[in-house]
């Protein structure tokens, strides 16, 4: 893939620091490390790495990525590893895709509760989605999955969602036989979006009985106990999107399509069109007129606010598994899956290929594999370019 001609670190770099002191009485210190480490990814201010060519010893220097997981460059190899992990996880049955969303004014509040918020709307999906399939008059079995995270709209809004990945069945109770769902249903969506709502209302309630919710600024009126009471009643009026996209066709689909939706951020470079001292432009898809692309221009500063909007808790967990794929149970649920779908002497999928060295790539001259023979510390890049200077001046 080229590279893109504008990159969301140049736009930090030419216009954070500013952006930084003029709204800090908002911006957290999680905020400010984002920023910081987009700023320097892939500069010399993390350190560096000499590499050779093998075939015909080109040599290059290399900048370190920041890995920050808001980062739009940092996240290709982290997907790829990913992929390889859970191509050993797919079962010979279809998957669909559901998403849940969670209403605007409920988004106004997970924005200054993201924590709190964004671990109910995980809990109420993923229960949602369990206690609808063990029904018998729906689909009677045991279901997994996993669930990602996003929070973002194609305009960089807050837009708070889950995106869910099912295979296209369940365990029967007695662990033996797989129940294959309808083709081309998996779940009654009205049902889903009723029970949906229920629990994640109830979830919100509990946190507000611990005290565990905040109500700054726009949002203290709904401190009080009474007040908060007609806004929870008050969501029961509001749409609640719930959604299932139609099913994959293949298990190998589904890799492609994971890696496309699990490591994302905001916005990527390749959306970016222009940026100005002032203004920044992207591309943007409009579903409500068939997805077709547009262009948005915004104010720096906007451009920015928005981005961060989307900035995780530390540590915060943003790729979750439920049912027989929750960590706990994953390995033994899967093979008894495998024995009720009858694939247990199947011979195995083949492993995937073994992952190239950390430090191996193309060489630019030769095509030859680039081999690590130094690590710079930032130090190190800042004295040479320095003595490179000076023998420049001397020269």
């Amino acid at each position: 893939m080229t590279r893109p001609p504008f990159e969301v670190a140049d736009i930090v770099r030419r216009h954070g620091d500013r952006f930084v002191e003029r709204y800090r009485a908002w911006m957290s210190g999680q905020h400010r490390r984002v920023l910081r480490a987009i700023m320097q990814c892939r500069t010399a201010a993390l350190g560096g790495h000499r590499d050779r060519c093998d075939q015909c010893a080109q040599p290059a220097l290399s900048y370190n990525s920041c890995r920050d997981r808001h980062c739009p460059k940092c996240l290709t190899a982290a997907r790829n590893a990913w992929v390889a992990a859970r191509e050993q996880e797919l079962l010979p049955v279809g998957y669909v895709h559901l998403v849940f969303t969670m209403p605007e004014p409920l988004a106004r509040l997970a924005l200054v509760n993201k924590r709190v918020v964004y671990d109910l709307l995980f809990q109420a999906a993923a229960e949602t989605l369990v206690q609808v399939a063990r029904n018998p008059k729906r689909l009677g079995g045991a279901i997994g999955g996993l669930m990602v995270l996003h929070t973002w709209g194609q305009r960089l809004q807050h837009h708070p969602h889950v995106h869910c990945v099912v295979p296209m069945g369940g365990l029967a109770p007695d662990g033996a036989r797989w129940i294959h769902a309808r083709p081309r249903f998996f779940l009654p969506i009205a049902v889903l979006r009723t029970l949906f709502r229920g629990k994640l209302v109830a979830g919100l309630r509990a946190a507000f009985r611990e005290g565990r919710l905040d109500f700054p600024g726009s949002l203290a009126p709904l401190k009080p106990e009474a007040a908060f009471g007609a806004f929870l009643r008050s969501l029961y009026r509001q749409a609640w999107v719930v959604y299932a996209k139609p099913p994959f066709g293949s298990p190998a689909h589904v890799l492609h399509y994971l890696a496309r939706y699990t490591h994302r951020v905001a916005i990527s470079n390749h959306r970016l069109v222009d940026v100005t001292d002032d203004t920044v432009s992207f591309r943007w898809k409009d579903y409500r007129h068939g997805s077709r692309v547009r262009t948005l221009t915004l104010d720096v500063d906007e451009f920015l606010r928005r981005f961060l909007l989307h900035v995780l808790p530390k540590r915060f967990v943003r790729i979750r598994y439920f049912g027989f794929l929750a960590s706990r149970c994953r390995t033994p649920q899967l093979a008894q899956c495998r024995q009720a779908l009858a694939a247990a002497s199947a011979p195995p999928p083949e492993p995937p290929p073994p992952a190239p060295p950390r430090s191996s790539w193309p060489c630019p001259r030769c095509g030859g594999a680039m081999r690590l023979i130094e690590r710079l510390t930032a130090r190190q890049l800042r004295l040479e370019a320095q003595l490179a200077d000076i023998l420049h001046d001397t020269s």
